[in-house]
């Protein structure tokens, strides 16, 4: 793998959430692109990846296919929410090739009773038709979001059929000891109004010798589309601070 050039900016690898694809990424992508060598990926089961079985192991290997495509060296990863998780098995496997992690929706445990409705969540949708779980994240996509923000990601459709299977892997699996195994500072970007997934926001954090945490105001869960140019100024900001002196 290429090693980070001193003064370069940090190649940057961005890992969308649950049932969403890389278009996940379109309201950032634009603006990162500017300053940075930028890359979103499907994970297994996802986008152009549908038909790929999902297994943790195979998503992180997706990710360090992606880090090495940009021929930058180590890359700052940006995870959302279920990607935050992939993100955090990523820096365990492959510590060599990260320079910085953003936990984006993804600092709660996904341990003991909090993983308990996310359980009921994933055994419930394969029982609905996903025609309807498509109308209707359709419907809650644009009614929240300008259609800039969304389009992309409805365009490019759900995940419903992986997400039984990669919660059923992720559940159980990570709490704040999963950041003692992460060699990279690390911002824990939330939205404010995210309460479930920010829960253990202050664990993370104090598990990670470099790691702090920033909220964007009046956000949600899927912060990055509350407010995009905030969310990528925050990863830009983030980014600048793992230059590499000359």
């Amino acid at each position: 793998m290429t090693t980070a050039q001193p003064g370069s900016p940090p190649p940057i690898v961005l890992v969308h959430g649950t049932r969403f694809s890389a278009a996940q990424w379109s309201p950032q992508l634009a603006s990162l692109e500017r300053d940075f060598p930028v890359a979103a990926v499907d994970l297994p089961g996802h986008g152009s990846r549908s038909a790929q079985p999902w297994s943790l192991g195979a998503a992180t290997e997706t990710v360090a296919a992606a880090v090495d495509s940009l021929g930058r060296g180590p890359a700052l990863v940006v995870g959302h929410s279920l990607g935050g998780y992939v993100a955090l098995e990523f820096a365990r496997r492959h510590p060599e090739r990260l320079r910085g992690l953003v936990l984006a929706g993804a600092s709660a445990a996904t341990k003991g009773p909090w993983a308990m409705p996310y359980r009921w969540v994933a055994g419930l949708v394969p029982r609905v038709p996903q025609a309807r779980l498509t109308r209707w994240n359709d419907r809650f996509l644009r009614r929240l979001y300008p259609p800039e923000v969304v389009e992309a990601t409805i365009r490019f459709g759900y995940a419903f059929h992986t997400l039984p299977v990669a919660w059923g892997e992720v559940l159980g699996r990570f709490d704040a000891s999963a950041m003692r195994h992460v060699a990279a500072p690390v911002l824990i970007l939330n939205g404010e109004k995210d309460s479930v997934f920010r829960s253990g926001e202050r664990e993370f954090a104090r598990a990670h010798p470099d790691a702090r945490i920033e909220l964007i105001p009046r956000a949600r869960h899927l912060a990055n589309f509350d407010d995009p140019e905030a969310f990528a100024d925050a990863v830009r900001r983030f980014a600048r601070q793992l230059v590499p002196e000359r």
